[in-house]
């Protein structure tokens, strides 16, 4: 009888390959996980170019600044960073006990989970695959990524990456959202997902059948306050330069700014200025990245319909006055739509593409009202100089991160927790946090040589002695 020897092995069974293999090895020494993560660095450098083509190829067009600057340099830069602070992360850490435990030993110890799975998004699909990968396997554990389906080309270079011994560490998966659905329901130790807060909550429901932990990276609408007390040409310069950045298709893009009103005209010039000068055209020049897919052409052209529809005021931001209507080459120039009211589509989701919503307000209790009376956004901006006026945003408003004076910035910092709150998502990673997320803090105690409790004659039978030490202990 022929055997298929082209068999694709299952979910389940890439799942018990990689527990049998954790379990046989449960703590992976620190200076073999060092030497798999230079493994892993050397084969990201190497394949630069290939990441770079595969990229633009699933995007229909991305510049290799994009993929440079957003995908690669962030991972190899955390990865350089994971391999230098993780000796110093995976030691024991010392805890102070009381007297009345004197002198025991307290510790935290901290242990690899086991298998890890990732579902990793399309808008970055390098970095944001990559780096909780990279994570994890940092913590000692096995890994299996599942990959969007909308970057196939620069999921064969991941695949390849990950080819020879980088396989027993970390199993790579493809497929569309059937796959996901399967892959979330698997018993996993921990899992963390990248996308959408409505998918987020399907991969947290599936994950809750066996309990499994898991950390959510969604989006959600991120605002931008710009003070009265900064100067309006520079906020418009950064704030859309940043909002270029990927086409827009970044969970921390600036979703909607708020701009005094007695500026508002000023800020609007200075954004089409900046546009022009960078992007002199937007459809056939080769710049500005494309939307990812027809489908994602049509939801973002819709919130536009449905603006002019509404009466919104709309400026279309394309220099050379090009054609941008056939979906088939998904490109859109950035628009902005000026003080949209709340019926607008592009106010109620997340745009994730070259729009801007801009938003005049008098009084910066108005935008600190809007925002907390919205779910919290998963970063947030403000461009001032008032000291007071910062503290305040940053007191009175809460968001799963936060940049001043620029955009997205905070998740360039590989030694600080990312990550959302509310309906931005849970959990955290990069740095420390990261680390600590795919380990067991295992406490520890040690009890002391002395018998502290039998010298006290706190064992029974008890006595008025112990009772008034303990009473003593208690006011204390």
């Amino acid at each position: 009888m022929d055997t298929d020897s082209t068999h694709t092995p299952s979910l389940s069974d890439t799942f018990n390959e990689l527990q049998n293999s954790f379990l046989a090895q449960s703590y992976l020494p620190i200076d073999k996980r060092i030497v798999l993560l230079k493994t892993l660095h050397k084969r990201i450098v190497s394949n630069e170019q290939a990441l770079i083509d595969a990229a633009s190829k699933d995007f229909g067009y991305r510049t290799a600044f994009d993929t440079l600057l957003g995908d690669i340099l962030p991972t190899v830069q955390g990865l350089a960073h994971i391999i230098k602070k993780l000796p110093k992360w995976a030691k024991p850490s010392k805890r102070s006990t009381s007297l009345s435990l004197w002198p025991s030993k307290v510790s935290v110890t901290y242990q690899p989970l086991g298998v890890v799975g990732v579902i990793a998004p399309w808008n970055y699909p390098i970095q944001l695959a990559l780096v909780p990968v990279i994570t994890a396997i940092a913590a000692g554990n096995r890994v299996m990524l599942k990959l969007s389906e909308f970057t196939p080309h620069t999921n064969a270079v991941i695949e390849k990456i990950f080819a020879d011994e980088l396989q027993a560490h970390c199993k790579v998966v493809l497929g569309a959202s059937d796959v996901a659905s399967e892959f979330s329901a698997l018993p996993f130790a921990h899992l963390l997902f990248t996308g959408s807060t409505s998918v987020g909550k399907l991969v947290m429901k599936a994950a809750s059948e066996n309990l499994t932990p898991v950390t959510l990276e969604l989006g959600g609408k991120s605002p931008v306050i710009v003070s009265d007390s900064y100067p309006i040409d520079e906020a418009a310069d950064s704030i859309i330069s940043g909002k270029a950045m990927n086409g827009g298709q970044l969970c921390i893009s600036p979703d909607y700014a708020f701009v005094p009103a007695t500026r508002l005209e000023a800020f609007v010039m200075k954004c089409k200025q900046v546009m022009e000068e960078q992007h002199p055209c937007m459809v056939s020049c080769h710049d500005f990245v494309s939307i990812i897919n027809e489908r994602h052409y049509d939801r973002i052209k819709s919130y536009i319909d449905d603006a002019k529809k509404k009466g919104a005021r709309i400026l279309e931001i394309n220099p050379s006055k090009e054609d941008w209507s056939d979906r088939s080459k998904h490109r859109i120039p950035l628009h902005l739509i000026i003080n949209p009211t709340e019926d607008m589509l592009c106010m109620q989701d997340e745009i994730f593409g070259p729009i801007l919503n801009v938003m005049a307000y008098r009084d910066i209790q108005e935008c600190l009202d809007y925002i907390n009376d919205r779910p919290h956004p998963l970063a947030l901006y403000y461009y001032g100089k008032d000291k007071a006026e910062k503290n305040r945003v940053i007191a009175e408003t809460t968001a799963g991160g936060m940049t001043v004076n620029d955009v997205t910035m905070h998740f360039a910092c590989d030694d600080m927790p990312f990550g959302g709150v509310g309906a931005s998502g849970m959990g955290h990673y990069h740095g420390f946090e990261g680390f600590k997320t795919f380990s067991h803090a295992k406490s520890v105690f040690t009890q002391g040589k002395v018998n502290l409790p039998k010298l006290a004659g706190t064992l029974p039978p008890y006595g008025e002695k112990v009772e008034k030490m303990l009473l003593g202990q208690i006011k204390k």
